[in-house]
């Protein structure tokens, strides 16, 4: 069995830059190599409502949550676990690593060109017009927080030109030895 030197793996970016993607493709790569592991979509983890007044995100939700399905996974036998998330500050990057019981952790930035950010939103919110205009006005602002956040040794991949399976190398090349 090939040997990770991270365990976990945590996907950021803004919209549309191809988190969730990267995510599954990273997965499916992993289990292959048969290296156990689980992916966890946090958007999924903090769909509920309403959401509290001070955290529209509902980050605290997702925090807990993240923990609570982290230790299933590791009990389970995962070695490696693959986040799709939103991270906006250094802070937060350090409580995910917690809610993950991260020894090593690895942070993927994910990064786009607003035009193909804007093509990839189009598909996705196909019929939805108010979903994609708030995508299509979220993905700047984030991707300007996320620039002037100070994140130290990540892995910033740009993603507007790279296959998944590309951008899923790269990763693999990183974390398997």
């Amino acid at each position: 069995m090939p040997i990770t030197t991270f365990d976990a793996v945590l996907i950021n970016g803004s919209v549309g830059t191809g988190k969730t993607t990267t995510a599954e493709g990273l997965g499916a790569e992993l289990r292959q190599r048969s290296i156990p592991g689980a992916v966890i979509d946090v958007d999924w983890l903090r769909r509920s409502w309403p959401a509290p007044l001070g955290d529209p995100f509902q980050t605290t939700l997702a925090l807990g949550n993240m923990q609570a399905i982290a230790s299933n996974f590791r009990r389970a036998g995962a070695r490696v676990l693959v986040v799709a998330a939103v991270v906006e500050t250094v802070d937060d990057l350090e409580r995910n690593a917690v809610a993950l019981a991260s020894k090593r952790l690895l942070h993927v930035r994910l990064a786009a060109t607003p035009d193909a950010v804007l093509s990839r939103l189009a598909r996705r919110h196909d019929g939805d017009d108010a979903a994609l205009q708030w995508h299509a006005r979220r993905h700047p602002e984030l991707a300007r927080t996320l620039d002037r956040a100070g994140f130290t040794a990540e892995l910033l991949i740009d993603t507007t030109h790279k296959p998944t399976t590309d951008v899923v190398q790269e990763i693999v090349a990183t974390i398997v030895s």
